[in-house]
């Protein structure tokens, strides 16, 4: 299996999951290939990835922005120099995870805010909380182009 990862995620990955990266595996182990990624463009086969800097409290982490499509999780800040990378979407996932503020999360004003600044055609929220309330009634507070995500959605893009 291909893992594309900072430097950082893969010493992680490489001290929580030892017995994956040994030298004599048992049956069973999976077979991993690390490809280290930076700031920069990258490709997987046929589909150019851009990565998005993004920060879970004071964790760094990344989002991706593929064409006109952009996958945000687990983040409560974007910087305005990559909220540059981030114009001109059809489609942005973003999380949102409650309504009432979170240390490394959007909450869902926070999320309709960057929605609105980023001004995508269509914005879908995802890990959401139980804490957020009713599907219903919590998309009946939504502006028109955001949706709630939820499990077996999918979505055709161009």
């Amino acid at each position: 299996m291909d893992v594309f990862a900072t430097e950082r995620v893969q010493e992680a990955l490489k001290r929580e999951f030892a017995y994956v990266f040994e030298e004599n595996k048992y049956p069973g182990v999976p077979e991993v290939s690390l490809n280290t990624i930076t700031s920069q463009r990258f490709r997987v086969k046929n589909i150019q990835l851009m990565p998005i800097d993004l920060m879970h409290y004071k964790m760094p982490v990344k989002g991706f922005r593929i064409n006109d499509f952009a996958y945000l999780t687990d983040a409560n800040y974007i910087a305005p120099e990559e909220k540059e990378k981030l114009q001109n979407l059809d489609v942005l996932i973003l999380n949102a995870l409650r309504k009432e503020e979170h240390i490394s999360h959007f909450n869902l004003s926070e999320a309709i805010e960057l929605v609105k600044e980023l001004n995508p055609q269509k914005a879908y929220f995802t890990h959401i909380s139980h804490l957020m309330g009713k599907h219903k009634e919590v998309e009946s507070e939504l502006p028109e182009n955001i949706k709630l995500s939820y499990d077996g959605l999918v979505l055709e893009l161009n």
